[in-house]
């Protein structure tokens, strides 16, 4: 890998300053299960590597009555281990998930929400985009079987990898960032977004900033699952996975909030199944319908057909399971 200067700060506020204004200036680190990868493949050519695993309020889990605020430096396995986790089962599942258990020693939060596309074209050093060097997109005509279903009008077709930003989204987290300029909060949604541009990146962070702690507030009468579709139980990323929670009042539905992951470039919003759900009995022909209008508009490609299936059997599954919880 390219040769970089190596930091390990003992405070946050020393870490930012370690940071530059462009994505080259420096990359953080910590625990590394991705961004090595990423040097060793040249896709990421960082000048300096800020270590902040070493920051004591980064690994912090705090139960508060409004909620639970969580360090991005927490590890998948601290987390999973925590008894407030108990009680969000969509979480937990999402957690549990990643069945590796060296990537759930090392693994974080925060780099599990900020983790980069798989996508085997961006990895290969296609770029976001997946372009050739005539500017021609590689994956309408490609390999595309794990690419994108919704949100791919072009010109991204990668899928969000993250695990953890679906169940944090329906549970209404918010994540906060740290940067010269003090900090700001953001919906874990509004972390995402679609590049339409080269240069462009899939979050909203800037090259100076760190996400330093996520704040989930309480769940008190949510009930939450997350369903999972995987092509094999080893460790590998899910085909499509569902995540709802839901609020019940008299037997009906009077919330409900679903989000689809790894068939977008973002974490996706199902509002019309969202919408349509209120009011209703959560049963099995409600389940099986709100799975059918969280495709609506979905636009498989060449070879990810499937995936419009997967994502609508994990719709009615999930929020089936939650109505058990």
């Amino acid at each position: 890998m390219q040769a970089f200067e190596y930091a390990s700060p003992a405070t946050l506020r020393e870490a930012v300053s370690l940071l530059g204004s462009q994505w080259e200036d420096a990359a953080v680190l910590a625990g590394g299960t991705d961004l090595i990868s990423l040097m060793k493949d040249y896709i990421v050519t960082p000048r300096r590597v800020v270590h902040i695993r070493g920051i004591a309020e980064l690994r912090r889990i705090t139960p508060t009555p409004a909620g639970l605020r969580i360090g991005a430096a927490v590890s998948f396995e601290e987390l999973l281990e925590h008894p407030a986790v108990a009680h969000l089962p969509g979480l937990r599942t999402a957690l549990a998930g990643v069945s590796s258990p060296q990537i759930r020693a090392m693994g974080t939060v925060g780099g599990d929400l900020l983790q980069r596309p798989r996508c085997w074209y961006f990895r290969n050093g296609f770029g976001l985009l997946a372009r050739d060097s005539s500017g021609r997109e590689l994956v309408p005509a490609g390999d595309n079987r794990y690419h994108a279903i919704l949100g791919n009008q072009g010109p991204a077709y990668f899928v969000c990898p993250s695990s953890l930003a679906p169940p944090l989204m329906v549970l209404g987290a918010r994540v906060r960032l740290v940067g010269p300029r003090g900090s700001r909060e953001l919906a874990v949604g509004e972390l995402y977004r679609i590049p339409t541009a080269e240069g462009e990146r899939e979050h909203t962070l800037a090259p100076n900033e760190i996400l330093t702690e996520i704040i989930v507030p309480a769940a008190t009468g949510l009930r939450t699952a997350t369903y999972e579709v995987r092509e094999r139980e080893l460790l590998d990323w899910p085909l499509a996975t569902a995540s709802v929670a839901v609020r019940l009042a008299g037997g009906r539905i009077e919330q409900a909030r679903i989000v689809l992951g790894h068939v977008a470039p973002i974490p996706w919003r199902a509002e019309a199944a969202e919408q349509w759900l209120r009011g209703r009995t959560l049963d099995e022909a409600a389940a099986t319908q709100a799975g059918e209008l969280a495709v609506q508009g979905a636009r498989p490609l060449s070879r990810n057909g499937y995936k419009v299936q997967l994502a609508r059997v994990a719709v009615r599954r999930a929020l089936l399971a939650a109505r058990e919880g």
